[in-house]
């Protein structure tokens, strides 16, 4: 049976590392209990557009996210790239909806034809698999053919292909307005409940 109150998130070594901390911050804020995965790349990524150093053993970085988002030890869990035992290889974990972001074009092209040579891409196949939701955060510029490509192929099995395009009618001011647009997007796909941004027409 599917638990709402779990999500899995992986971080993968594409741009858009604000994207990722503000989505951590939101999920873990509304009480939900966040499978995290980051690849190698990603902490490179993070380190690099953040300033946020995070360990490589899975144990380190859960300890200090909780302590960064002040939340309860338990809501959190941390794999590593290889940990195969994790619940998110099977397709009998509880959890209904993964999000990829940002999601790099080579974990994109994995998860296009299933290879599962490391537990994001295996997660994913999963939630194929399994016919639940996932949700894809390319970020890349432009696309090529074969990018494109994939995104189609897995569009038609149902995936949501989020490239992370905000919009500026609502008078962005700060950095911080357009990532939580973003956001609110990707939570609005994800069915989680949120008040980042006004509703258009509301």
């Amino acid at each position: 049976m599917i638990d709402n109150k779990q999500i899995s998130l992986a971080i993968t070594g594409a741009s858009g590392a604000p994207y990722s901390q503000r989505l951590l911050q939101v999920l873990l804020a509304q009480g939900l209990t966040v499978h995290l995965m980051i690849s190698a790349a990603g902490r490179i990524v993070l380190a690099d557009e953040l300033d946020w150093k995070l360990p490589a053993r899975p144990s380190d970085v859960h300890k200090k996210l909780v302590a960064e988002f002040d939340c309860q030890p338990e809501q959190l869990r941390v794999y590593g790239e290889q940990q195969w035992s994790s619940p998110l290889a099977s397709g009998s974990h509880r959890v209904g909806t993964m999000i990829v972001c940002p999601c790099t074009m080579g974990s994109l092209s994995s998860i296009a034809v299933g290879s599962s040579d490391n537990l994001i891409n295996r997660a994913a196949d999963v939630m194929l698999k399994e016919s639940r939701k996932l949700i894809l955060v390319p970020r890349e510029a432009p696309f090529s053919v074969i990018h494109l490509e994939n995104m189609l192929k897995l569009a038609k099995m149902g995936v949501c292909i989020f490239p992370p395009s905000p919009g500026f009618y609502f008078k962005p001011t700060e950095l911080t307005d357009i990532v939580d647009f973003v956001v609110a997007r990707i939570l609005d796909q994800a069915g989680v409940e949120h008040q980042l941004l006004p509703r258009w027409g509301e």
